[in-house]
């Protein structure tokens, strides 16, 4: 257990890791190393890391086996680890021993062109709380932003340039750019703003003065997206915040964009991620069912 700690130390100052991920990382080993009994780093085996991944399997939480993707996490953490105690000079196993369990292509439930429009629409009127909703789902559309980038955005920015410089995931930085429609109305909502905040969105209070109660959260942006989408009629669909990072990584592809462009605009790190959209905008294959099939 002090080689874990001082392994989540250095995930935490030397690689810049968030807390977070800290404590997901300490988890995943606490139960590998509590599970199958583990006292050395020379303990970890393949027998041990099978006997652990075989738990796993299963593993049933309410009556369902545990998901491939977080079984990953949890041989991602411990090949990680063994990487680590290689760096320290540490005789281990080797961490390319371990294979990573096979998943299937995760589902992406897509909101098609029509809901897409009648949700953007959805917000109408002119009071603040109201300008500010539209921005957000224009916003969200228009840059692909995960909801907690979104929420961290400060409010000075350069809506004549339209280009956004966010930290995402693993501390990283990438440009993003606003829509015309996304400018003009993040201007038209900042406009009404008569606060001195820095954040960009704002919590409002329900009343009729629609006092200002700090920054935004993630949770709030969840809720008001789905009462847009009620409001919008998008009806046995779960809407979230990233459902319009969805509309905006398919909008991008179907529509020409390459791959390559599109992982460095969502950040994402790695192009697998990215390619779970392209079941869905493959225009080519349509077009090839379409010329061929039935012809006869």
């Amino acid at each position: 257990m002090q080689a874990v700690k001082e392994y989540l130390d250095y995930l935490e100052i030397e690689k810049n890791r968030s807390v977070k991920t800290r404590e997901n990382y300490e988890r995943y080993l606490k139960r590998f190393v509590a599970s199958v009994g583990i006292k050395t780093p020379q303990d970890i085996t393949i027998d041990a890391v099978k006997q652990f991944r075989l738990k796993l399997a299963r593993e049933l939480t309410g009556g369902v086996p545990l998901k491939k993707s977080t079984q990953s996490y949890y041989v991602i953490a411990i090949r990680n680890f063994l990487k680590y105690l290689i760096k320290q000079d540490i005789d281990v196993l080797s961490p390319e021993k371990i294979e990573l369990p096979k998943s299937s292509m995760r589902q992406i439930e897509i909101i098609d062109e029509a809901e897409l429009e009648r949700l953007l629409a959805a917000p109408t009127g002119t009071n603040l709380r109201t300008l500010r909703d539209r921005a957000i789902l224009h916003t969200l559309f228009s840059t692909g932003l995960r909801v907690a980038e979104l929420c961290t955005l400060d409010r000075y920015i350069d809506l004549a340039k339209g280009e956004l410089t966010v930290r995402g995931k693993g501390d990283k930085l990438r440009l993003v750019f606003l829509s015309d429609d996304a400018k003009k109305l993040l201007k038209e909502y900042l406009g009404k703003r008569g606060d001195t905040d820095e954040a960009l969105f704002v919590s409002i209070k329900k009343s009729k003065k629609q006092e200002i109660i700090g920054r935004m959260l993630p949770r709030t942006v969840q809720r008001l997206i789905q009462y847009y989408g009620r409001k919008a009629g998008i009806a046995g669909k779960r809407l979230t915040p990233h459902s319009l990072r969805h509309c905006f990584a398919t909008d991008l592809l179907s529509n020409g964009a390459d791959l390559r462009s599109v992982q460095e605009l969502l950040g994402h790190s790695s192009i697998s991620t990215t390619q779970v959209y392209t079941h869905v905008t493959n225009k080519a294959l349509k077009e090839v069912h379409r010329a061929f099939h039935g012809r006869k």
